[in-house]
């Protein structure tokens, strides 16, 4: 985290020293999210829960998001990663080809609204083989091989009130 935000941080300074901060467009995003002892799973991904499958995206876009230090957060919307592609395509004033499976949240992005899909299906397969299916404010995972953490072969959790998912329901 620090280390990460610290060369972040020189990189936005080496922008603003070149003069050209206000016009770049700077996206931050990661492939996973990491539990921190959610599902009892210690700093690392393995698992189709919500903090392995939330993926963080900060979007920094001149004459799309506000120039205020804080912008806009929209953080309750159910994406795919590559619904950012599609997107971006749309900002950048093209079309989004017919045969993607992106969808473009252009709109909602900005003018900062909360629009995105009705419900998500997310994976894993690395040490847990899970499937898990992310709706309104719940994920439901089902465990086909649990990787010897004796999940139950279907869990489901309150994402918004047990973020840690502390308590399956």
């Amino acid at each position: 985290g620090r280390h990460a935000d610290e060369h972040i941080g020189q990189m936005l300074d080496a922008l603003a020293n070149e003069g050209v901060l206000d016009d770049t467009v700077i996206i931050i995003s990661g492939d996973h999210g990491e539990n921190l002892g959610e599902l009892n799973i210690y700093g690392d991904h393995q698992t189709a829960d919500q903090i392995t499958s939330r993926v963080p995206l900060i979007v920094k876009w001149p004459g799309v998001t506000p120039s205020t230090k804080a912008g806009p957060r929209v953080d309750r919307a159910l994406h795919y990663h590559f619904d950012f592609a599609a997107t971006m395509i749309e900002l950048l004033g093209e079309k989004v080809p017919e045969n993607w499976d992106g969808k473009s949240f252009a709109d909602a992005f900005k003018n900062s609204r909360e629009a995105g899909r009705e419900f998500l299906v997310v994976s894993q397969g690395a040490w847990s083989c899970q499937r898990a299916v992310r709706f309104d404010d719940y994920i439901t995972i089902r465990s086909y091989h649990d990787g010897y953490h004796n999940f139950p072969d279907i869990m489901l959790f309150d994402a918004k009130s047990d973020p840690h998912e502390q308590h399956d329901l």
